[in-house]
């Protein structure tokens, strides 16, 4: 059952597609942003970051992928949702140059959340395990600004996972081919999870299109931030001005008001 409390402010909705119904949970006005939890789930952290997202003006839809809505991140909880993301067929975890079925719902949600809110397009975030799904949505002209934050899926086992981008070939061909998409990506640099080789892909496909945030991780560096950092704008957000993560949270909404508001 979901944590209103934590949810607070946030309308609980069913959007369907294709026979596919899930939850979302909606808050705010203004142009459309889509914010795809990471593993486990939508927990306080995610939507604090939604929060925010419609604090700086934008109408959020946040659909649940996994987990229960509200629950708060716990090592066991994170490998049971991990679990079940592994076995199902929505998500494409270990194949290379395939995207994840649960994309086309994506874009279906994209899609009426801008006949919805309106505005020029909408943007989109995912984050760990749907880091690559705002990218991958990207294939219709709605989704003007994609966020991929720590894109960890294909698990990057091997040189050819590392570099692989979760699209298919004519998924990458149209990315590639819209000269009007910039895509904003983050990592922190010593994440096993999502490695360099990643990011290199990514210029590879986009070219000057990609904003890389690259925030130093590695032994020493100037924040103490530590080697087993992941999540940039959410368990591992340092809200307090001239943190690198608290940069990537401000990096992130000017995006969006970049791209959805001029």
């Amino acid at each position: 059952m979901a944590d209103h409390g934590v949810l607070a402010g946030f309308e609980e909705t069913r959007f369907t597609y294709a026979g596919a119904a899930r939850t979302v949970f909606r808050a705010g006005a203004g142009p459309g942003v889509v914010v795809i939890h990471e593993l486990p789930g939508l927990t306080p952290s995610v939507a604090g970051f939604a929060r925010k997202v419609v604090e700086a003006g934008f109408t959020v839809a946040a659909p649940v992928l996994a987990g229960t809505p509200g629950r708060p991140m716990s090592v066991p909880y994170v490998m049971r949702e991990m679990t079940r993301v592994c076995v199902s067929k929505e998500f494409t975890t270990w194949a290379t140059n395939r995207t994840s079925p649960v994309v086309e719902w994506l874009r279906a949600l994209a899609r009426d959340l801008h006949a919805t809110a309106g505005g020029p397009g909408v943007g989109a975030i995912g984050m760990c395990f749907s880091g690559g799904f705002a990218l991958a949505m990207a294939v219709d002209d709605v989704l003007l600004a994609p966020v991929c934050s720590q894109p960890s899926l294909p698990f990057a086992a091997g040189k050819r996972r590392a570099r692989d981008l979760g699209l298919s070939p004519a998924d990458a061909a149209r990315i590639r081919d819209r000269d009007d998409l910039c895509v904003l990506a983050m990592r922190f640099t010593a994440d096993r999870a999502v490695p360099a080789a990643r990011f290199e892909a990514l210029r590879e496909l986009l070219g000057d299109r990609l904003i890389a945030v690259e925030i130093d991780s590695g032994k020493g560096n100037a924040h103490g931030i530590g080697r087993m950092a992941h999540s940039v704008v959410t368990e591992h957000l340092v809200d307090q001005p001239g943190h690198p993560t608290r940069d990537a949270l401000d990096r992130v909404l000017a995006f969006f008001r970049e791209r959805l508001t001029a």
